[in-house]
Order: C-alpha cells, then sequence, then structure tokens
C-alpha cells in the first residue's frame, strides 16, 4: 500500500472514500510482492496494481464490494492447470490479497492516513496489518515510527500492540516489509495471527563521484531506479545544473572530503566514476571502509591493478578491496554512456537482490530474489519453533 502512498495521501486529503487491496504472501513465481497494492474510490477510479494485470479486473471487484458493504476479505488466487484462461496469475505463481475498506467512518482510516502521510511526506514510518486471524481483527493497523512510538492498535490486548510495535521498528531499522506470526495477546505461543509490515523509508542514496558523460546517463538510471542522486566533483566547470538536471544534488568538493561529512547507509551505493588516482585513492580509502552496500570504480583492467596498488601503500586491506566492484558493472559488451550505466545499475541490483547477473535463459535458478538477507515479505519460524570477462569503458 505505502508504494502507492502519495496519490493514496492525496485521496485522503480530498476526503474520497476508498478500498485497497494489498499483496498480503506470494507463493512461486509471482509477479509483485507483498505490500504491492490496488485502490479503487467510489467513483470507480484505479490506481496500483497487484498483480501486473493477471488479476487487475477481479481484485477491482472485490475493492468495489468492500467500499460497499464494509467488510474486510482476504482472496487467494493461483495458477489452474484446467483453465489457463480463469482467473489467475498465468506465471504459476499464488498470491494471497487482502482487501480492506478505506471510508470515512471507518476505524482504520486515521490509523492509515497517518501512514500514507509519513510515506507521502519521505518520513520513515511502518504500518502493520493483521491479515490472518479472527475476522473481527483482520485489516486492523498500527503505525510505527523510528523513535519507537506508535499510534492505533489492535484492539485485542495491549501486549499485543506493543510487541507489534516492537517487531515492526526492528523490520523498519531494517527498512524491509515483511510478516510476522504472534500470539494474539502477544505472547510467543499460542493462537497466532498473522500481520503484514509495510515499511517505507526514504528513498537510498546513489553518490556519483566524477562529472563526466558516463555520469550523466548513470544519473538517470538511479533516479529510474528510485534513489537520490548526489553528484560529486572537485572541478565546478564540470559539476553544473545545466549537465547534470536531474540529480537532487550536485556537490562542488573534493570526493573525499564530501564523502567524509556526508551522510551513508547500509543502502547507499557509491559510484566512483573519476578513474583519476589523485581523486580516486583517497576516496576509495575512506569508502571501502564505511558500511554501505555498493563501492564501484570505472577503469580498465589495468587502471584497476594500478589503482589497487596504491591503495595497498596507503594501508588498505585485502578484505576491504574484496569489497570494491571494478571494473565497475556487468559484462553486458557495453560501449556507450547508456549503455555503461545499464550495466552499473544492472551490477548494483544484482547486488541487492542476491542474483548472479547470468542470463535467464537455460538457468535453473529462482527469477525474483530478495537479497542475501532474509527475503521480504517472507515469515520465518515463528517464535514457538525457536523455543523448541572484460567489458570495454572510458578509462
Amino acid at each position: 500500500m505505502l508504494d502507492i502512498a502519495e496519490e493514496l495521501n492525496r485521496w485522503v486529503g480530498q476526503g474520497r472514500d476508498f478500498a485497497v487491496a494489498t499483496v498480503v504472501e506470494v507463493g512461486g513465481s509471482a509477479p509483485r510482492r507483498p505490500g504491492a497494492a490496488l485502490a479503487v474510490d467510489a467513483d470507480g477510479t484505479a490506481l496500483g496494481s497487484v498483480s501486473g494485470g493477471c488479476v487487475e479486473g477481479a481484485v477491482y471487484e472485490l475493492c468495489a464490494q468492500a467500499l460497499r458493504d464494509g467488510e474486510t476479505v482476504l482472496e487467494r488466487f493461483g495458477y489452474s492447470d484446467e483453465d489457463a484462461f480463469a482467473v489467475g496469475l498465468t506465471c504459476g505463481g499464488v498470491v494471497d490479497i487482502m482487501v480492506t475498506p478505506v471510508r470515512a467512518a471507518d476505524p482504520v482510516r486515521p490509523v492509515l492516513a497517518a501512514a500514507l502521510a509519513a510515506a507521502a511526506s519521505g518520513e520513515a514510518a511502518a504500518v502493520a496489518r493483521i491479515t490472518g486471524g479472527p475476522r473481527e481483527l483482520r485489516g486492523r493497523a498500527l503505525v510505527v515510527r523510528p523513535d519507537g512510538s506508535y499510534e492505533g492498535g489492535f484492539g485485542a490486548h495491549p501486549e499485543l500492540d506493543r510487541t507489534v510495535a516492537a517487531e515492526a521498528g526492528a523490520l523498519l531499522d531494517a527498512g524491509r516489509t515483511g510478516t510476522l506470526e504472534i500470539g494474539e495477546r502477544g505472547s510467543r505461543c499460542g493462537a497466532p495471527l498473522t500481520l503484514l509490515v509495510e515499511s517505507s523509508v526514504p528513498p537510498p542514496r546513489m553518490i556519483v563521484f566524477g562529472a563526466v558523460d558516463f555520469a550523466s546517463a548513470l544519473v538517470r538510471v538511479g533516479k529510474f531506479l528510485g534513489h537520490h542522486v548526489t553528484v560529486c566533483d572537485a572541478r565546478p566547470v564540470f559539476a553544473t545544473r545545466a549537465r547534470f538536471p536531474e540529480a537532487d544534488e550536485i556537490v562542488v568538493e573534493w570526493p573525499h572530503t564530501y564523502l567524509e561529512r556526508t551522510s551513508v547507509d547500509a543502502r547507499t551505493v557509491l559510484c566512483v566514476l573519476t578513474h583519476d588516482a589523485k581523486f580516486d585513492v583517497p576516496l576509495l580509502k575512506l569508502a571501502l571502509r564505511l558500511p554501505v552496500a555498493y563501492v564501484g570504480a570505472m577503469g580498465s583492467r589495468r587502471t584497476h591493478l594500478d589503482r589497487e596498488a596504491r591503495l595497498r601503500e596507503v594501508g588498505v586491506t585485502d578484505p576491504e578491496l574484496a569489497r570494491l566492484r571494478s571494473p565497475i558493472g556487468l559484462d553486458l559488451g557495453a560501449r556507450t554512456p547508456e549503455e555503461t550505466a545499464l550495466s552499473i545499475a544492472a551490477e548494483i541490483v544484482a547486488n541487492r537482490r542476491g542474483g548472479s547477473g547470468a542470463s535467464l535463459t537455460g538457468a535453473h535458478t529462482p527469477i525474483h530474489h530478495d537479497g542475501p538477507g532474509a527475503p521480504a515479505g517472507t515469515p520465518g519460524p515463528s517464535w514457538c519453533d525457536e523455543i523448541s570477462a572484460e567489458r570495454p569503458t572510458s578509462g
């Protein structure tokens, strides 16, 4: 639901009644992940998607029905070999979708409105909704802030609210969407409730060092992928708004000096396109010691070997050097700035999701990955269970 927060927040501000259908669990090769949503207002206007088209019509009708009768429903859609044209997922997966009415008089509206307002303004927040359990609790929600405070609740037991807030806060800290199973009284065991926790966090940062032609293309791709993109270069003649109109921020400063003072986190990607030792060495010495998601540097293999030797001379260790992606990008045979930007972006996505970068044709690996950690949207064990080849570059 938070993936369409900006538009839904506008609907709330306009006083519109609507119903929102949210993917709460998937199995197999489903096209959308938990948290993906389709919303329909009282006039029949729709926005978002839960399946990329496979079941949109049926879900649209469920939203319209929810607006009429005020009932939260949970529906499963799968694939039928007997009738491939039946309502279902042609990709062979299974998806559970919860449809919740969000009308003016519905108790859940102010809670969801708070979550939507936070997400639409770029603030960090998580919303937890009951998706499995007693019918009367299904769809109830709680919003959690980064400081641990929360609003809303489930009306079942105070300890349930506190426990969910703590667990949802952990998912929010990691920027993840996922499911929880918790006892009705917030205990570790007992009749479980299933909850979907959706996290909304500010866009991940992409910092591009080197205001070169390749950087201009990479800025565009980075924005397309949802990053907050900064271009940094010490040369004011090159680091200009005219050259990088789509960048969120342009910084004229020595790269390592800027990196020392700016905020980074585990989702930040650093792309070093300067391929000039006087910039690269002090910058990469610092970058390879920061807890960021990705560090890549442009240049030929000869440039890389020279850079690696210089980094060792200034004290960079082998484990630190192992984090460096250089030459930057996947082997696509890229030549133009746009092709090279695609190559770099592909490596960033593969690194984030745990993909191999190999062709899917003939492969026997999953199509969808959710990273090397616990997959977003898939439940872990319950608490009760716990108890018992060279690519051409410009370098």
